[in-house]
C-alpha cells in the first residue's frame, strides 16, 4: 500500500512539536516560574538568602515589582526550603498587638494553609510545621502540620494596618517581626529570624515572555521532585531541553522558537483574562480572576481525579501571585480592566470610581492601580492605591467616597487620587479586608469606573 508523501519534513515536524508543547509549558508552568521569580529577585535585588524572611519596614511603593501586590499593607514573606534542613516551623503571633492574613504556599503556589485570625490558628497564635515531600517523621505534638509535595515554597504574609499614622505602621512591622522561621531540629532553642528589608529597593519579578521563563522553570524542575499529576509534562519538556538532571542550553534557533511561543502564550492570557470570566455582579464590568474549578483546584492542591484546570491556573498566575486556601474568609478580590463603556482603562483619561456608602468590611477597602501590560505596580507613580485609611480621604455626605484616576490630580481632589501614566493602559483591583456578607450575597455591589469628560 502506497502512501503520499507528507508535507511536513522532518524539521517542519521538530520544529512545530517544539513550539506547541512550548505554549503549554508556560501555560502549565506559570505559577512555579512566578514563585521562583520572587525568589530570585529576593536573591538578587535585596540580598535574601533561602530560609529567611523578606520584609517592608514601610508601606511599599511602585518598587515592588511582583504581581498585583498590596501597597496598604505590610508585607512579610519568608521563602523557605526544607531540601537541606527538614522540616521547618513558622510561628505565627497571636492576634493580640496585630493581626496577619496570609497564606503558606508550596513553589506551585498551592496553599498549603491560611494562617492568622481568618487561618488554621484562628487568630490565636500558631506554630505550623511543613514537612518535606515523602517525610515519614511522625510529627510532634503541639504544631499544626502541613505535608507538602515539594521542598521550597513561600508565605505571603500581611501585617494589617489599624490606621495609616506613622505609629501604627511602626506597630505593625514589630509585630510581624514576632514571626519566626526555623528548623524543627532547632525548635528547643531556635536561632533567631533573619528579615531583611525591601524597602525602597526595586524588586522585579515580573514576568518575562521570553527564554527566561524556561531557563526559571528549568530551576523548578532541576529542584523538585515530580508530582503524579505532572508526569505528563516530563516529556513534554523533554522536546524543550528541559530534563532533570541535564543542561538546558538551547541554540539559536530553539531560543526563537521558544521565544515566539512565549509571545503566543502572552497574547492567549490576555484574552482568556477578559473573555473568561463572568461579571460578579451581573451588569458590571468587575469580576473575581478565578473561576469555580481554579478555585477548589487550589484548595485540594489539584488532586480532584477528574479536574485539572491548567488554563484557570494558567490565566489567574499571570496577573497575581499567592493563593489562598479560603477565598474570603480573611480577604476578597474583584478585578477589572475596562471602563463602564467596555473600553480599556486608558492612563490618558480621566476617571471615577464612586464608592458606595457603609463597604461590607471589618478592616478596610482599597482601590490600586496596576500597569496592564505587566501586572505590576504602574512606574514612577507618587502612591498607587487609595484605601478607606488613606489620610485626608473626603467621604460624601451620604458616606460615599469618589476616587479619581488620572495622570494628574484634579482639582482639591488629590487626597482622592491615584495617579496613571499618559499613553499606558491600566487595570483596577478593589480589595476586601476583612470582609463581610454582604461582599458575597452581592447585596453591596461596587458600580464601574466611570470615564470622565
Amino acid at each position: 500500500m502506497s502512501t503520499s508523501p507528507s508535507r511536513f519534513s522532518p524539521q517542519d515536524l521538530t520544529e512545530r512539536a517544539l513550539y506547541r508543547r512550548a505554549v503549554e509549558a508556560i501555560n502549565w508552568g506559570i505559577p512555579a516560574v512566578d514563585s521562583d521569580l520572587m525568589l530570585q529577585a529576593a536573591i538578587r535585588d535585596v540580598g535574601a538568602r533561602i530560609n529567611q524572611i523578606v520584609y517592608w519596614s514601610h508601606l511599599p511603593n511602585w518598587k515592588n515589582q511582583t504581581l498585583t501586590p498590596n501597597p496598604d499593607s505590610i508585607y512579610f514573606m519568608p521563602f523557605f526550603s526544607t531540601a537541606d534542613v527538614g522540616p521547618l516551623v513558622l510561628e505565627i503571633p497571636p492576634a493580640d498587638e496585630g493581626s496577619i492574613t496570609g497564606s503558606i504556599m508550596d513553589c506551585w503556589q498551592i496553599p498549603l494553609e491560611d494562617v492568622g485570625p481568618a487561618g488554621a490558628d484562628g487568630g490565636k497564635g500558631g506554630k505550623y510545621l511543613i514537612f518535606p515531600p515523602g517525610s515519614a517523621e511522625k510529627p510532634p505534638d503541639g504544631y499544626i502540620v502541613l505535608p507538602s509535595s515539594n521542598y521550597m515554597g513561600y508565605g505571603l504574609l500581611r501585617s494589617i494596618l489599624k490606621t495609616r499614622t506613622d505609629a501604627d505602621i511602626a506597630k505593625a512591622v514589630a509585630y510581624g517581626k514576632r514571626i519566626k522561621l526555623y528548623p524543627l531540629t532547632q525548635s528547643a532553642n531556635p536561632a533567631s529570624t533573619t528579615f531583611v528589608d525591601a524597602v525602597d529597593v526595586i524588586v522585579d519579578a515580573t514576568i518575562p515572555y521570553d527564554v527566561r521563563f524556561f531557563r526559571s522553570l528549568d530551576r523548578v524542575i532541576q529542584i523538585e521532585p515530580w508530582i503524579d499529576r505532572d508526569r505528563v509534562m516530563i516529556d513534554m519538556l523533554r522536546t524543550l531541553g528541559i530534563e532533570k538532571g541535564q543542561r538546558f542550553d538551547p541554540t539559536a534557533k530553539t531560543i526563537a522558537i521558544l521565544e515566539a511561543a512565549a509571545e503566543e502564550a502572552h497574547a492567549r492570557f490576555d484574552l482568556l483574562y477578559e473573555t473568561s470570566y463572568q461579571p460578579y455582579n451581573q451588569g458590571t464590568r468587575w469580576f473575581l480572576p478565578a473561576d469555580k474549578a481554579m478555585l477548589d483546584g487550589a484548595a485540594s492542591g489539584f488532586t480532584q481525579p477528574d479536574s485539572y484546570p491548567i488554563d484557570g491556573r494558567g490565566t489567574a498566575y499571570y496577573c497575581a501571585f499567592s493563593g489562598v486556601k479560603h477565598m474570603g474568609a480573611g480577604q476578597f478580590y474583584l478585578f477589572v480592566t475596562r471602563d463602564k463603556d467596555g473600553n480599556p482603562l486608558d492612563g490618558s483619561a480621566r476617571y471615577r470610581l464612586t464608592v458606595p456608602p457603609n463597604p461590607p468590611v471589618k478592616q478596610y477597602w482599597s482601590v490600586v492601580l496596576y500597569d496592564f501590560a505587566t501586572h505590576a505596580l504602574i512606574r514612577n507613580t507618587r502612591w498607587s492605591s487609595r484605601s478607606s485609611q488613606s489620610p485626608g480621604l473626603r467621604t460624601s455626605p451620604d458616606g460615599s467616597v469618589d476616587i479619581f484616576f488620572a495622570a494628574d490630580a484634579p482639582h482639591d481632589q488629590e487626597a482622592n487620587w491615584v495617579p496613571t501614566i499618559t499613553g499606558e493602559r491600566f487595570e483596577a483591583l478593589f480589595r476586601f479586608y476583612g470582609p463581610e456578607p454582604p461582599s458575597f450575597d452581592k447585596t453591596w455591589v461596587l458600580p464601574d469606573i466611570q470615564r470622565l469628560p
